[in-house]
């Protein structure tokens, strides 16, 4: 599988599709136009695996997400915030530069990037609202952007599969990974809604974050997305 590469074309394709809209291009008939208004006209298609968002945070916090251009960005976003916590409340000196994505082996890449994902569709489900409908609306749009069959089941069967923040946390092997999940989950999250703000607590919970590291994360996602 490459969940990189399939996660850094949505989230680029976003990207282009908020340069272009501010611009006054008219998007309705390209693919990530018809993407982003799908699921009757007002869901928009959410962060790199085209989660639905539901209408209303869809039109609140769907510019955000798409700030982020790959996944790569969410990293050096995390490890900023993870850098900044560790030299203010730890006191000793930062890494120089993050293990990115691109200077990993391809086995713990891919790893990476499916721990990353699993966070992103495990926050995109905590409202509940992702039902049988939505599902295939998803995998349908999957389908246009990869032909891989494997990447296409795994998707489908981690959309299936009951909430479970415990279960996401486990899939970080340090600290630094932790603080990507968590900024992954919250920049696709709505904090105004209870379900959802009960759900990144949880999550932080599970994954040991520091509520200093914590308010770092949301501080960072905020700078980045000004």
């Amino acid at each position: 599988m490459n969940t990189r590469n399939l996660m850094d074309k949505l989230l680029q394709s976003g990207q282009q599709f908020l340069d272009n809209n501010k611009s006054g291009i008219d998007l309705g008939n390209s693919k990530v136009g018809q993407f982003l208004t799908g699921a009757g006209g007002g869901a928009l298609a959410g962060t790199a695996v085209g989660l639905l968002l539901g209408n209303k945070k869809a039109r609140k916090i769907g510019g955000s997400v798409f700030k982020y251009g790959s996944v790569a960005a969410i990293g050096a976003v995390a490890f900023k915030a993870y850098q900044n916590w560790q030299q203010n409340n730890l006191h000793t000196a930062p890494q120089s530069a993050p293990k990115t994505l691109d200077k990993l082996p391809a086995d713990e890449a891919e790893l990476h990037s499916q721990a990353i994902l699993q966070a992103m569709i495990g926050a995109a489900k905590a409202d509940g609202h992702i039902d049988d409908h939505e599902r295939m609306l998803i995998d349908q749009q999957i389908a246009q952007l990869t032909d891989d069959p494997e990447l296409l089941q795994w998707i489908d069967t981690e959309l299936k599969k009951p909430v479970n923040p415990a279960e996401i946390a486990k899939l970080a092997t340090t600290s630094e990974i932790a603080a990507e999940m968590y900024l992954a989950s919250l920049i696709i999250t709505d904090e105004d809604s209870f379900m959802e703000k009960v759900y990144l607590d949880e999550l932080a919970r599970q994954l040991n974050l520091d509520e200093a590291l914590r308010t770092e994360i949301h501080q960072a996602k905020n700078s980045a997305v000004s």
